[in-house]
């Protein structure tokens, strides 16, 4: 179950921010949902809540094991974190995260500056010998993995107050990510559209990734995990757009493995505007999404 925990509170997108061109102000909420299963079988659950305000936004997560298998694993993990909207884009202030399982707890604390480590603060058992060193320049130009799940839809673009299309972009990211103790690339390429229908909340189109996973520094090469993850395995991001704002977030998590893919999917994504205009994505005839707007409540 601890694997499960890490790939969702360390291993998801993000996207490599560049400067971009002036964006009107956003502002919505998201609050997520999601079961984590392994061939078709339900081990844990996990919540997802992002406040995306006019010039600040914050980003909650927690997961565990659920069901049957919380009687043979303790796997439990919780983070949090703060930052500043800049051009409509989220650039990280602050990244709490907690994770216990059976055999390893830890608890790290990051702040940033400009997107590089100011401070970084770890208690957790001592690195194994075998863990390739994280040095000064692995801290530079990086993310916390929550602020790393917010990716604007349509590259630099506002795609809510143009209007414009949500295009391939999105998927076309070289992402760079810190999470305290690791620091690791996921390489995201455009695979298709397509549509979802949550239990709770969204219905329409989404974006699909592939992805893949290049460990750079923090791991332990030998790990089963790293290994398993960088051998070139088959995963899909699916992305669908927080309302009011830009910005897209994962609704989905596949990764292929030998016994049945592990997914991490979507139950409930409630989301709702607090813009001054709504936007919502529609599906053309050629199978394109596009933003259109709405007049705001």
């Amino acid at each position: 179950m601890f694997l499960s925990l890490r790939v969702w509170c360390g291993l998801l997108a993000l996207v490599f921010l560049v400067p971009g061109a002036h964006h009107a102000s956003a502002q919505g909420k998201l609050d997520a949902r999601y079961t984590i299963a392994v061939a078709g079988i339900s081990v844990g659950q996990a919540v997802w809540k992002v406040d995306v305000g006019q010039d600040r936004y914050t980003i909650s997560a927690n997961g565990g094991a659920s069901g049957l298998l919380k009687v043979l694993v303790s796997g439990q993990g919780e983070a949090t974190a703060q930052g500043l909207i800049q051009n409509g884009i989220p650039v990280p202030v602050s990244y709490l995260s907690k994770m216990t399982s059976d055999d390893e707890a830890s608890d790290v604390k990051v702040t940033f500056e400009d997107r590089n480590v100011k401070d970084l603060v770890v208690a957790a058992p001592p690195p194994q010998l075998d863990r390739v060193p994280v040095t000064d320049a692995h801290r530079k130009g990086v993310m916390d993995p929550l602020t790393a799940l917010v990716i604007p839809m349509g590259g630099s673009s506002d795609v809510i107050s143009l209007g414009e299309q949500l295009s391939d972009a999105v998927c076309k990211q070289a992402l760079p990510i810190f999470d305290g103790r690791r620091r690791f690339d996921l390489r995201l390429a455009y695979k298709r559209v397509d549509r979802v229908k949550t239990e709770r909340g969204y219905q329409g189109p989404v974006v699909v990734c592939t992805m893949t996973f290049h460990p750079i520094a923090g791991h332990r090469p030998s790990s089963t995990l790293t290994k398993y993850l960088s051998e070139g395995r088959d995963m899909e991001l699916w992305l669908a757009p927080i309302a009011g704002t830009h910005l897209a977030a994962p609704y989905k998590l596949t990764i292929a493995n030998m016994i049945g893919a592990m997914t991490i999917s979507a139950t409930q994504w409630d989301t709702v505007s607090l813009a001054k205009e709504r936007a919502s994505i529609v599906v053309g005839p050629q199978g394109n999404p596009t933003v259109k707007r709405a007049p705001g409540q």
